[in-house]
């Protein structure tokens, strides 16, 4: 018998998020497969805000819900051989017994010397929505850029790609030290700590003619100030998040921003990223020659451990991670 560990939401989330709200069950689950079944061990899992607002728990124990880098230790499916890596939407748990493998995905690309953590980073679903929520935008050369939460797993992505594209690209980060991670390893025009300046101050000297484009992944006051304050006559606005709302009880009400839309003309998109599913591949053919060549740059926190998911998780709300954050939860190879 294998023993399997999970992290359970027993009950929905409220308010805030705490490491209370999550609680570790265990069951044991059988080494003896039958033909097709595939048996496989965590080595990396990722924790997102969406999981916040987005999914329901999952089977009798309540998973948390979520992707999993796994690998495979048991086999009788010749799809997936023994110590092969896997992706599959597997859950907050140390194994994962796949019945038939149509649930599992394999890596789609060389990792090389990448580490396989990377596919659920900056080549896995942070990484693609930056891609194609920043393609929503139709950047242009010589355009200002801005966008929020910008030290995150996809801010950090739009921003580089958006310097790749010849735009001006103002960040916005939690502390001083992710503003100079941005500025001086990235190569962001300017980044401002929103703790200590405000839009205001920051855009009257970034962007003193008004933002082309704004990649939003905070929303709340600071899409309503870049809204009806900040944004140029034809802009262009992604919503790929809004964590400074994920925990709120009640909806926040703001003033109305119908009339700031018609007179600049702007554009507004929210997207889902599994709308572009088809075009994985593009963003791959794209991306993976840059982030193999040091040329598009990520950062991950890892946390050591999968007693360490609540943690990793909480985090992401106190604006503790840098990058994408990461749990390890067992060793590859």
């Amino acid at each position: 018998m294998v023993k399997v560990r999970h992290w359970s939401r027993p009950q929905p989330f409220q308010a805030e998020v705490t490491e209370n709200d999550l609680k570790l069950v265990e069951e044991d689950i059988s080494e003896d497969l039958q033909p097709g079944e595939v048996l496989l061990e965590s080595v990396y899992l990722t924790v997102d805000p969406y999981m916040r607002v987005h999914g329901e728990p999952m089977g009798e124990h309540k998973t948390m819900f979520g992707e999993a880098c796994l690998k495979v230790i048991r086999t009788r499916n010749g799809e997936f051989p023994l110590g092969t890596l896997a992706l599959a939407f597997s859950g907050w748990r140390t194994h994962y017994l796949s019945k038939d493998g149509k649930d599992l995905r394999p890596i789609p690309f060389d990792l090389d010397s990448l580490s396989p953590s990377v596919t659920l980073g900056v080549l896995g679903m942070p990484g693609l929505t930056a891609y194609f929520g920043f393609r929503l935008l139709e950047p242009k050369a010589g355009e200002v850029c801005v966008v929020n939460g910008a030290a995150g797993a996809v801010g950090s992505i739009v921003g580089q790609l958006a310097k790749h594209k010849g735009l001006t690209v103002i960040g916005f980060a939690g502390s001083d030290e992710k503003c100079q991670w941005l500025t001086k390893e990235l190569k962001f025009d300017y980044a401002f700590n929103y703790k200590k300046i405000s839009l205001d101050d920051a855009l009257k000297t970034a962007a003193p003619k008004g933002v082309d484009v704004f990649f939003d992944n905070v929303g709340g006051e600071f899409f309503h100030q870049m809204v009806t304050k900040h944004m140029a006559r034809g802009g262009r606005i992604s919503i790929c998040g809004s964590i400074s709302n994920y925990n709120d009880t009640e909806k926040q009400k703001f003033p109305q921003i119908n009339m700031d839309i018609l007179m600049n003309q702007l554009t507004i998109r929210g997207f889902n990223i599994l709308t572009f599913a088809k075009e994985f591949q593009t963003a791959w053919n794209e991306m993976i020659p840059l982030v193999k060549a040091g040329e598009l740059k990520f950062k991950e926190t890892v946390f050591d451990g999968f007693d360490k998911m609540p943690n990793a998780f909480v985090g992401l709300f106190k604006g503790e991670n840098t990058g994408k954050a990461i749990v390890k939860a067992s060793n590859y190879p």
